[in-house]
């Protein structure tokens, strides 16, 4: 009983200041390369992805909006860090990568481009390798901006950038498709329909998207294990493609919402950091929301991208400006890295309300947009439900019930709403502590079109 008191009283002891200051230092300097790492991968993403969709960004553009009331605390350490863009030639081709220093004893962080593959970012302290010359691919022309005739529609979508949906809310751009027809669509100035943005967990449904792709060739079965765990008679064995779509695998993950910084701006692999979490609870009891289960999801189909990889479905589409981006090892980051304009995630939202069919072509199988907008797993406590990659807007009043959409970080929308036939996509770079009302928003639009 006393060793038991002893040992209680010694946890109990307060730690050493020492090693508190120590801790803080090394938090400190954690924090500062992440937040290089964020902004090497940012400038690359942004200014080449551009580049290659045949439109421009600049360093300060970026400065601007993506790197500007972005996470505490890399948002106090992002502006102070000096960078660097190398171009493959003096003749102005692509990004060759993108460096920011951040110790005075350490490489910078590195973001490396690779034209069609977007920008990966490299490992802290690692340095690129000698590369091949970048060339700029050409563009594919793009058709004008397509101005609403009706005011009724004009005027929502105006709403679309004003205060109206969230106080401190940036929108970037906004557009409404109805029966495969562009309404309208709208570009905050430096933007366009040729500018991509980072999609974040947009790029959730994405994934969902190419493991439909998978199922309707008959390469997977989204109810086979998706194989994790390190033996056979491990438990995780049990956990299934459809428990992580539907965000249900029951695996820990370490913060709300499951924080994938290291893989994100530390340049960790997916490997390294998604699949080895424990299991927790019984596979389809519990939703946690989870990066981890998106990133094993396609993780599980990944023998498939020798033969299909993500660029041929884009191509498939039409969505030549997507880019889906990898860690440095190549292994794609559907959770969150993609890069997408605004009528390309339209084309993703007309692929559902089509039923999975392209241009005559079955791209997913029959049946998997009601797949993918069912509930059938366990659900979030919040305003929206869960399917399989997509959110529900079956709690939205004034909704139709069948809505459902792909959502991301900073306000990335696509809502899909197929008893209208209509597809609503509104980008953004909000920052945390704003939110845009995409239900009020969406209520707005359908309003709208009636009149």
């Amino acid at each position: 009983m006393i060793r038991h008191l002893i040992a209680a009283a010694a946890l109990l002891a307060p730690v050493p200041a020492i090693a508190q200051s120590q801790q803080e230092a090394l938090d400190a300097r954690y924090d500062r390369a992440l937040a290089a790492g964020y902004k090497a991968l940012f400038l690359c993403s942004a200014i080449a992805n551009a580049e290659r969709a045949g439109a421009e960004r600049t360093p300060e553009s970026v400065m601007q909006w993506e790197l500007t009331g972005i996470q505490a605390p890399l948002d106090g350490i992002v502006g102070e860090l000096p960078y660097e863009i190398v171009r493959a030639d003096e003749g102005g081709a692509q990004v060759r990568h993108v460096s920011v220093a951040w110790a005075e004893d350490m490489p910078p962080r590195y973001a490396v481009h690779d034209t069609g593959k977007g920008c990966a970012l490299l490992p802290i302290g690692s340095e690129p390798s000698p590369e091949q010359a970048v060339t700029r691919q050409e563009a594919h022309p793009s058709a004008p901006i397509v101005q609403p005739k009706a005011a009724a529609l004009a005027a929502a979508l105006d709403r679309g950038f004003s205060p109206s949906y969230g106080e401190g809310a940036r929108t970037t751009a906004v557009l409404v498709r109805r029966r495969g027809d562009t309404l309208g669509e709208r570009y905050v100035e430096g933007f366009g329909p040729d500018t991509p943005q980072r999609t974040w967990s947009v790029a959730k449904s994405i994934a969902a998207t190419l493991i439909g792709a998978a199922v309707e060739r008959r390469d997977i079965d989204v109810a086979s294990s998706a194989g994790l765990g390190l033996t056979d008679i491990d438990p995780r064995r049990t956990i299934t493609i459809d428990h992580l779509l539907r965000m249900a695998s029951g695996r820990y993950s370490d913060t709300p919402g499951n924080r994938t910084d290291p893989l994100y701006f530390g340049g960790a692999t997916v490997g390294e950091r998604a699949a080895v979490w424990p299991l927790i609870h019984a596979p389809g009891t519990v939703y946690r929301y989870a990066n981890n289960d998106t990133l094993m999801a396609v993780k599980a189909i990944e023998d498939t991208f020798t033969q299909h990889p993500s660029a041929e479905l884009f191509a498939r589409l039409g969505m030549h400006d997507t880019v889906a981006e990898t860690d440095w090892q190549g292994n794609y980051i559907l959770s969150s890295q993609v890069w997408s304009t605004a009528r390309d995630l339209a084309t993703l939202g007309q692929l559902y309300l089509d039923g999975g069919v392209w241009n005559g072509e079955r791209i997913l199988p029959e049946g998997w947009t009601r797949y993918v907008s069912s509930p059938s797993g366990p659900q979030p406590d919040r305003d929206f439900g869960y399917g399989a990659g997509f959110w529900l807007f079956n709690k939205s009043e004034g909704v139709p019930a069948d809505t459902f959409a792909a959502m991301g970080n900073r306000g990335q929308y696509v809502v899909i709403v197929p008893s209208r036939e209509v597809v609503i996509v509104r980008r953004g770079e909000d920052p945390p502590g704003s939110g845009f009302d995409i239900a009020a928003f969406t209520r707005d639009v359908l309003a709208a079109l009636d009149n």
